[in-house]
């Protein structure tokens, strides 16, 4: 037998062949092969909608890939605000294990740092420092929150949102802020205590220098050996010394914040001005601009004996408000100089969108 014939049926056939072919013939094809168009018709929907649905899959990861790499591309190349520049604060542990985000700072593990966006927490039994040398040290109590907002040349800002700091700071006036739930505290040239608890209710203490305190426009100024109440949606009450009689202490808290009836406000201030000593000239100013006109030559004529105006200050320029002879007046007490104020509250008085 030639090969030929197995390939093209030519040349000498093979009986043992012939007879395999005479056996299978029953099973020939004998249909013309269909067309690929024939083919795509009679294929069944569910695979012609499954090439489809393949094809979509990978036109749409293709998509998908380059929004990706667009959004990494956006958060990674876009400009960092200057005032997110500058070097990380040292992190110590005082006591126990404090954490910033998901790390821990023991006894074993040493120092660590805090960075923009970065939580420093402490819980009932730990307690912490932060330094940055060009600006100064703040211990941080237990049950404490404290994040950091700003970290820019001149612009140094935290967030306390609840707990108890400790804050030295040797940096120029105006460049260190701390925000709470109810005020906005702004360094000038101090030592302080600042504690904030779970209401977001807060409480500033100054034993040096002095403490801008602020929110939407109502300010207060807290000298050394002088604290400050401040409450959320009502910001900071008004400044008083520590030695004030326990009388005046009580009648200025509800005088700031308790719901009172016109007759109880008025009696609430009467106490205030009779019970006034020399010192508390510091809460009679402040009051100048917290009370009713029709109590404010009250409020006046009190502090004048107590403390009297300057050359240039009249009674009916403080009657009106005028911002020039109260600062006047202020300066004169010898608590700070407020141009020092003026000069950097406005960087300060809006908070920073929250980063969390």
């Amino acid at each position: 037998m030639k090969d030929d014939y197995l390939w093209d049926g030519s040349g000498e056939p093979d009986p043992e062949v012939q007879k395999l072919e005479s056996m299978l013939g029953r099973f020939r094809h004998d249909r013309p092969a269909p067309s690929f168009e024939q083919i795509a018709d009679v294929r069944p929907a569910k695979q012609r909608w499954g090439f489809f649905s393949l094809r979509w899959s990978y036109q749409l990861g293709a998509v998908a890939a380059v929004l990706v790499v667009a959004v990494a591309a956006f958060f990674l190349l876009r400009p960092i605000p200057a005032e997110n520049f500058g070097p990380a604060w040292d992190v110590a542990r005082l006591e126990g294990t404090p954490r910033v985000g998901w790390h821990s700072i023991g006894e074993k593990t040493g120092p660590g740092e805090l960075r923009i966006g970065q939580t420093l927490v402490t819980d009932s039994s730990s307690r912490a420092a932060i330094t940055l040398d060009e600006t100064g040290r703040v211990e941080v109590d237990g049950g404490s929150r404290l994040r950091l907002v700003a970290n820019g040349p001149g612009r140094k800002r935290l967030s306390l949102e609840r707990g108890t700091i400790h804050a030295t700071i040797w940096a120029p006036p105006g460049e260190f802020v701390v925000d709470t739930p109810s005020a906005v505290a702004v360094d000038l040239g101090c030592v302080y205590t600042l504690h904030v608890d779970d209401s977001g209710a807060g409480l500033l203490r100054t034993t040096l220098g002095w403490v801008g305190f602020k929110l939407n426009g109502h300010e207060s100024f807290i000298p050394a050996g002088a604290v400050c109440a401040t409450r959320p949606k009502i910001g900071p009450g008004t400044p008083y010394f520590e030695d004030a009689s326990e009388s005046f202490r009580e009648a200025l808290a509800k005088f700031d914040f308790a719901a009172t009836t016109p007759q109880e406000r008025n009696a609430l201030l009467g106490i205030l001005l009779v019970d006034a000593r020399k010192n508390d000239a510091l809460t009679l100013w402040h009051l100048l601009c917290r009370v009713s006109d029709a109590d404010r030559p009250g409020v006046y004529d009190r502090l004048a004996v107590l403390a009297p105006p300057p050359a240039g200050v009249t009674r009916e320029g403080i009657l009106r408000l005028d911002r020039q002879m109260l600062d006047s007046w202020w300066n004169s007490l010898g608590f700070g100089d407020v141009s020092l104020w003026r000069t950097f509250e406005s960087d300060w008085s809006q908070r920073p969108p929250a980063a969390h």
